[in-house]
């Protein structure tokens, strides 16, 4: 299992945007699997079959447009008693994690068709420890999932340009990105006679020159700083001359600076975004 405390917000986002269920349970069973068992475990790792049961569920609805049709889970409808596998790291003895009915857990997984009771974890560490703290971070991270504004998947950029102003020194860059279903997303960075630009971002057909950048650790700052490209395709710049295509480029990364990096503990998954 992964620390808790070592998981940071794109962690815990790449998990839950792959979920369609995320609860807390309490291990009531713990058998490691023969190596024949499980194939593709990590070195250093082994899997083990849990059976656990159900404290909580924090989410049981498709998060991030991932629902299973019929899931039926609205905080209520997962069953008491759970069947899953989990991979864990071996301590320097060979021997896994000691779990026992004291151990709570948060598990982010989806449901298995026709096998009531079962989970998939959405990776194979999606098992972590229970902290009050993580809990609490979880249900955060889930609030902002489920807002009806919430920030859409950012796939890249569609087209980025820039026009010069009246003055010397003034003008606005406009980036279009791309989402996942097409949803309206917009960076806008002005440039004003004698100050430093300022850039936001609008999740609205609106392009609001007021808008300002995401604070970190959110959904927003997520979709962008973990999944913007680092530098604009040439392709993507549309400019009357050069001089206009090179203050696209310089104000876009400006965006990618101030957005900062996207640190994770764990490696992202196929459809962790």
């Amino acid at each position: 299992m992964v620390p808790s405390p070592a998981l940071t917000y794109a962690d815990l986002a790449d998990l839950a945007t792959s979920s369609t269920v995320i609860a807390t349970a309490q291990v009531m069973k713990v058998a490691r699997l023969k190596p024949e068992q499980a194939p593709g475990v990590a070195p250093g790792h082994a899997r083990l079959y849990i059976e656990a049961r159900t404290v909580a569920v924090l989410s049981g609805r498709g998060l991030d447009g991932g629902g299973q049709e019929g899931s039926g889970l609205d905080g209520g409808g997962l069953r008491e008693s759970l069947r899953y596998l989990a991979d864990v790291a071996l301590d320097a003895r060979g021997r896994p994690p000691a779990l026992n009915k004291k151990t709570q857990v948060i598990l982010f997984a989806r449901t298995v068709p026709g096998s009531p009771g079962e989970l998939r974890l959405v990776a194979p560490d999606a098992q972590v420890t229970w902290t009050a703290e993580l809990d609490q971070r979880v249900r955060g991270l889930l609030t902002e999932l489920v807002a009806p504004d919430a920030a859409p998947r950012v796939t890249g950029v569609r087209e980025a340009i820039h026009v010069p102003g009246n003055l010397g020194g003034e003008g606005e860059t406009q980036v279009s990105l791309a989402t996942r279903a097409g949803e309206p997303v917009s960076l806008t960075i002005v440039r004003r006679p004698g100050d430093s630009p300022v850039w936001g971002v609008s999740f609205s057909e609106i392009v609001d020159q007021a808008a300002r950048p995401p604070a970190r650790d959110t959904l927003a700052w997520y979709r962008l700083a973990c999944f913007l490209p680092a530098t604009l395709r040439a392709d993507a710049m549309i400019g009357a001359n050069d001089s206009d295509r090179a203050i696209a480029a310089e104000d876009y990364a400006l965006v990618i600076r101030d957005l900062g990096p996207c640190p994770r503990s764990r490696l992202p998954f196929a459809g962790g975004r």
